[in-house]
């Protein structure tokens, strides 16, 4: 991938992120939110942000740099590739995605990080919609690997590919969507597994803390490694063998599976079972952690993983 000067719109936490990767991998990063302390707040965790990305890619790419302006005309002037990061408001995008078309090239690909809204409706008021596309991280976005491309019913269809390749040459592992939905891929199977989690603790079947150590102990390792279709065609004869075996036993499971709906009562016994957990270690110890963690496991996957 040639060198590509990119604008960030948005730096916040994930603004933030996707600035320290697109320099690693030696892109200059031109970056813009209307707050002017939030480079400030970039300058406080920068340094680890770096020290992540030198442990799981190697030595920076010379020529990656950030620079920050709470002037979005400045920022974006002479930009190939946009990623916004806004607010998640439909309303806030569409202007958002508005003004940036203002001020960038007619050719200038946008990408949204959103997190659920649908391209169709952030597209609705750009002059140039087919150029706008989803390209949507997993924080912490600087390593999670995931990056989730959907188009929009204006998109060009053939943007989507060619985004692929954009996101890969920075160290990404993407996936396209064929059409939208709400959540896109990744938040949508978090959020079914989440459900049922929500559900064992309302019911107290389990403790937060155990319905956690079940998921890391059990299907967290083999899954992270293979993903859900591979990891079961290898508890049988292949994939079809499992289903003949084990359809009726996952059939029974998914028909007594928890309704469950965020009521007071739920989150407050989400709350109880849940509290401990991170007063024990404390968040920012969890989150150093989980990323130091995360490193050492994406570099198994790079060395073991199916995908």
């Amino acid at each position: 991938m040639s060198t590509e000067t990119i604008g960030v719109v948005g730096f916040g936490v994930i603004g933030q992120r996707w600035a320290a990767a697109f320099a690693h991998f030696g892109h200059p990063v031109r970056c813009h939110d209307p707050d002017g302390d939030a480079w400030n707040r970039f300058g406080m965790i920068r340094a680890a942000l770096d020290a992540d990305l030198v442990a799981l890619f190697g030595a920076a790419r010379p020529g990656g740099s950030i620079t920050f302006f709470t002037d979005i005309a400045t920022a974006l002037a002479g930009v190939d590739h946009v990623q916004e990061s806004g607010p998640e408001n439909i309303e806030t995008k569409r202007a958002l995605l508005a003004e940036i078309e203002r001020h960038v090239g007619t050719e200038v690909v946008i990408a949204s990080s959103s997190s659920a809204l649908h391209v169709t409706q952030m597209q609705a008021d750009c002059a140039r919609p087919e150029r706008i596309v989803l390209a949507h991280p997993f924080n912490p976005a600087h390593i999670m690997p995931l990056v989730e491309i959907v188009g929009g019913e204006r998109t060009d269809p053939a943007l989507p590919e060619r985004m692929r390749n954009f996101y890969e040459a920075v160290g990404k592992k993407p996936v396209i969507l064929n059409r939208e939905v709400t959540g896109h891929l990744a938040l949508r199977l978090m959020g079914a597994m989440w459900r049922e989690a929500i559900a064992l603790v309302r019911d107290g079947v389990a403790s937060a803390e155990d319905v956690d150590r079940a998921f890391v102990y059990g299907p967290g390792p083999k899954w992270g490694l293979q993903g859900s279709f591979i990891s079961n065609s290898l508890n049988a004869a292949g994939i079809d063998d499992f289903l003949r075996k084990y359809g009726a036993t996952y059939e029974a499971i998914w028909a007594d599976l928890g309704d469950a709906t965020l009521d007071e009562a739920t989150r407050a016994g989400v709350v109880r079972s849940v509290t401990p957990m991170l007063e024990a270690r404390g968040l920012d110890t969890l989150r150093d952690e989980r990323d130091a963690g995360i490193v050492d496991i994406l570099k198994a996957v790079a060395a073991k993983g199916a995908l």
